[in-house]
């Protein structure tokens, strides 16, 4: 079988043509092969986005041209028959609207990009205007209404709250930011304030703006994204930590009060993904040294379409007994 973009890395990592090529890429950047374990299960192709912008597509073009003979050969079912393919379900969020946040890059926009899928209508908000505009180009026949700004401003809520208009089915809080992996005793105010604002304060007052909607309609779903990093103290900083337990309690509350009233409130815990969101400069020497050996144990890293998979699902109709539940998204993390 051909080695393709598709071809897990583990699969590229096994052949006797397309191992040397990985292991003399890994040699040419000086990181260390090793890092790769965890994602064996992942395409190739994932290697751009968990490059974070240091790995363009053109490269990974040039390792499948360097297995097949200078030649990229055309992908087919078999490419893919050993692992996870999105199967996404005509008209599950069909005339439902649904807010997103973080809906530029990343699990926002492999979320916000399902739900258009599936027939519903998305209010795609996010920071990057420009990105913003790409999800809509890319899929040109879906219902999307792009919303750029600032979450942490009262204006940009509004403007959101404004462009979903009186129907506000579900609201995907995905938005987020890391922070610099700092203990307690390191943490400055800037990066405290920064993550509970964009991690904890903006997904609450998103929720306090569409609860009164919900409310009236006796119907709707949320999903806040946690983290790995809401379930234990060992896998990121100090402000990212308090941030990701923050928004399980909040889900929790929230699920319990509004409950009665028709409305589920849920929250998702991801594990490793590949995403390419980038770490804050000036990382914590002490707090990274520490974090490193419990990271290194992550089983395995998911993709972007994995976790949209479990929180369209959260917000869907298919989770209709569900309510205030933390689902671990992690590929087992939370086990070990």
């Amino acid at each position: 079988m051909a080695l393709t973009a598709h071809s897990t890395i583990g699969d590229w990592l096994n052949d006797p043509t397309g191992g040397p090529l990985i292991r003399a890429l890994f040699e040419q950047t000086g990181a260390d092969p090793e890092l790769l374990t965890p994602v064996l299960g992942l395409p190739l192709q994932q290697l751009v986005a968990m490059s974070q912008g240091q790995l363009p597509q053109s490269v990974v073009d040039d390792l499948v041209r360097a297995a097949n003979g200078g030649e990229i050969p055309e992908a087919d079912a078999s490419d893919e028959s050993e692992g996870w393919t999105e199967k996404p379900t005509t008209g599950r969020f069909a005339g439902k609207t649904v807010i997103v946040t973080g809906a530029a890059s990343g699990i926002g926009k492999a979320t916000a990009s399902r739900i258009a899928r599936e027939g519903g209508r998305v209010i795609a908000s996010d920071i990057a205007a420009d990105k913003l505009d790409a999800l809509k180009a890319e899929l040109p026949d879906a219902d999307i209404t792009t919303v750029a700004g600032d979450l942490t401003k009262q204006d940009a809520i509004d403007a959101v709250i404004a462009a979903a208009g009186d129907r506000i089915d579900a609201l995907a809080n995905v938005a987020g930011i890391n922070d610099d992996f700092s203990p307690a005793g390191e943490t400055t105010d800037a990066v405290w304030d920064r993550v509970i604002a964009i991690n904890l304060t903006a997904p609450f007052k998103l929720m306090r703006a569409v609860l009164p909607i919900m409310e009236k309609a006796g119907r709707g779903s949320i999903l806040n994204v946690s983290s790995e990093a809401g379930l234990r103290g060992n896998s990121s900083g100090n402000a990212y930590t308090a941030s990701k337990h923050g928004i399980i309690g909040v889900t929790k509350s929230a699920a319990f009060m509004y409950g009665p009233k028709g409305i589920r409130v849920n929250s998702v815990a991801p594990g490793g993904v590949a995403t390419g969101i980038p770490m804050p400069p000036n990382m914590s020497e002490y707090g990274s040294g520490r974090l490193a050996p419990f990271q290194q144990a992550i089983p395995t890293v998911a993709t972007a379409e994995h976790l949209a998979a479990s929180i369209t699902f959260l917000l869907s109709d298919d989770a209709v007994n569900i309510n205030g539940a933390v689902l671990t998204s992690d590929g087992g993390w939370s086990v070990q």
